[in-house]
């Protein structure tokens, strides 16, 4: 089993950011590439749709509003990896900072460790950067 994280730290109120991000069908709202997302099973399903038109599904697997957690599984997407298990939290470090995590745990398939653990941290990287940039920090 692979894994990988990214963090980011950035200069806006962890509840902002949860307010933003904590919503399982809010990917639209701050990741560019993702531009439709539909629940179904209510609410614990999203169908993604990404910017060449292909279809990700995932289920929430755990949701914790307090704690400003969800994890969630993949259930069909086009990506080499099995038993996909990711996790995206916000850390309150100070009133006005937060420290946003984003990880996940993977089987590569057909492919290496490396290659599989470099496509992810580029998603989850790509996407901390552009919630940053959403949020105009």
């Amino acid at each position: 089993m692979a894994t990988t994280t990214a963090t980011i730290d950035i200069r806006v109120p962890a509840d902002r950011i949860w307010q933003l991000i904590g919503g399982f069908d809010s990917l639209p709202d701050w990741l560019p590439y993702i531009p439709a997302s539909e629940l179904g099973e209510g609410g614990r399903v999203r169908s993604l749709t990404n910017e060449e038109g292909g279809t990700i599904v995932e289920r929430l697997e755990a949701f914790d509003n307090d704690a400003r957690t969800y994890t969630y599984s993949i259930v069909q997407a086009p990506f080499p990896v099995t038993g996909y298990r990711s996790t995206i939290t916000v850390h309150e470090v100070s009133d006005s900072q937060s420290r946003v995590e984003w990880s996940g745990t993977f089987t590569p398939v057909g492919t290496s460790d490396e290659e599989a653990i470099a496509l992810f941290h580029g998603i989850y990287a790509d996407g901390l950067a552009a919630l940053t940039k959403t949020l105009g920090a």
